[in-house]
């Protein structure tokens, strides 16, 4: 497992400290955490539980009906 060295203010220091003692876990692991939930390519499993939720929602060709045809690109 790698290792890092991070510098900051004592302010910043004292809100992290702050925010993994009220999470339950060491700075590391809190700091771990926040990475890998901010650099995830996944939607996370709890948005994926929402598809299909609201039932009566339109779907995108009921939505596009009516509307102009899409404009063509331009060639680059």
């Amino acid at each position: 497992m790698a290792q890092v060295t991070l510098y900051m203010d004592d302010d910043t220091m004292a809100r992290m400290r702050a925010a993994a003692e009220a999470a339950g876990l060491s700075m590391s692991a809190w700091l771990a955490q926040l990475v890998k939930e901010r650099t995830r390519t996944e939607w996370p499993r709890e948005v994926m539980a929402l598809a299909g939720a609201w039932r009566d929602l339109a779907s995108a060709e009921e939505l596009r009906k009516g509307q102009p045809e899409d404009a063509l690109r331009e060639a680059l």
